[in-house]
């Protein structure tokens, strides 16, 4: 299986010329180091909202391939980074250097790598980051474009659709050097946030309608090739399984925080609606560089990105976080659910009859 992967490397993206010019690069050793301390989503890492300074930010992430349960009867082997799906948020200022460490163990079957696609050369990373089990690589790279942004596995040829839709992707948002900014160009400052990290899967069945386990990954991918072709999922959900931002997993706020929500979709576009509130700021595409749009009611996630939506909650409750293409999200699994503490405002809400019934032959009469 290692050869056939190096085979389709050899054969794919991954190909680069003998010579190139090589601009040395900037000394920075001088710079103050920082380790970032990885999170499963859908928590972020701790992390200072306005830049201190340029600094090397030193992140660790092993692949690791894990067989999980997507819904009931239904499992899929997982190919992850720190084994979550999706990979965790990292979290970087402009102008930082970001400095990877990935491993590859030596249990894995397969070859991996990541493409940033907030990092500029060398195909986002992917380049120069293979690594074959057992092996480990260093990658340092400099964040210039401050957003957020999606990374994922592209080792080439058709491993890049399988791995990303066997969950091997995450993001990483990139704040401008002096904080987010609001419409009118004023700082903005968040109380929360949160990664959701949508997923599409491709399962397949077998004769009997049930859905199929797999020895290994290389053994089931085949065939989930095959159903991907369709272009219709077996299932879309947030953060890797159904339901699992529900629950004891909901995600928490409460009335008058700030919550600033990262929402990425590596292969396929999506439609972020928070039910009961609002994206008041919305950063189209993910670019932190451009002006955010108010007010809005649904927000887009283009394939292959992330995007990011602040929102100042008013009111106490269950609210639901959910795509809003609904059949995806009721009938597929692309749903969260996030309960809000404190104090009703009955100015901006208020039911002023309970549901009572009623002869419907009275309202005839007159």
């Amino acid at each position: 299986m290692i050869k056939a992967v190096q085979a389709i490397v050899g054969l794919g993206l991954l190909c680069f010329g003998a010579t190139q010019a090589v601009v040395a690069a900037t000394d920075i050793s001088k710079l103050p180091r920082v380790k970032l301390e990885l999170v499963a989503p859908p928590n972020v890492p701790a992390h200072d909202q306005v830049s201190k300074g340029p600094k090397v930010v030193e992140v660790t992430m092993e692949t690791q391939e894990k067989l999980i349960e997507v819904a009931p009867g239904a499992k899929v082997w997982a190919l992850t980074f720190n084994g979550s799906v999706p990979g965790p948020l990292i979290v970087v200022h402009e102008g930082d250097y970001v400095e990877l460490t990935l491993k590859n163990p030596k249990s894995s079957t397969l070859a991996h790598n990541v493409d940033f696609h907030a990092a500029t050369g060398a195909l986002g990373g992917a380049g120069l980051t293979l690594v074959q089990p057992g092996e480990e690589v260093v990658l340092r790279w400099k964040a210039i474009k401050p957003g957020v942004f999606v990374y994922h596995c592209a080792p080439g040829g058709t491993m890049i659709p399988f791995h990303v839709i066997s969950g091997m992707n995450g993001a990483i948002m990139v704040l401008p050097k002096g904080g987010l900014k609001d419409e009118k160009g004023k700082p903005y400052r968040y109380d929360r946030a949160y990664y959701i990290g949508e997923q599409d899967f491709y399962l397949p069945k077998d004769a009997s309608g049930n859905y199929k386990t797999y020895d290994s990954p290389a053994a089931g991918m085949g065939e989930m090739l095959e159903v991907a072709k369709g272009l219709i999922p077996t299932h879309v959900v947030f953060n890797g399984a159904v339901g699992s931002i529900t629950g004891d997993n909901a995600l928490k706020a409460k009335v008058g925080e700030r919550v600033l929500f990262i929402h990425s979709q590596a292969n396929r576009p999506s439609y972020p609606h928070l039910i009961g509130g609002h994206g008041d700021l919305y950063w189209v595409g993910g670019s932190f560089s451009d002006v955010p749009l108010t007010s809005q009611e649904t927000w887009f996630v283009p394939a292959g990105s992330a995007v990011a939506a602040a929102y100042e909650f008013h009111q106490p409750g269950l609210h639901v976080y959910l795509s809003h293409n609904l059949i995806e999200a009721v009938l597929l699994g692309a749903a969260a659910h996030m309960n809000v503490e404190g104090k009703w405002n009955d100015d901006i809400m208020t039911q002023i009859k309970a549901p009572a019934s009623f002869d419907a032959k009275a309202g005839m009469d007159h």
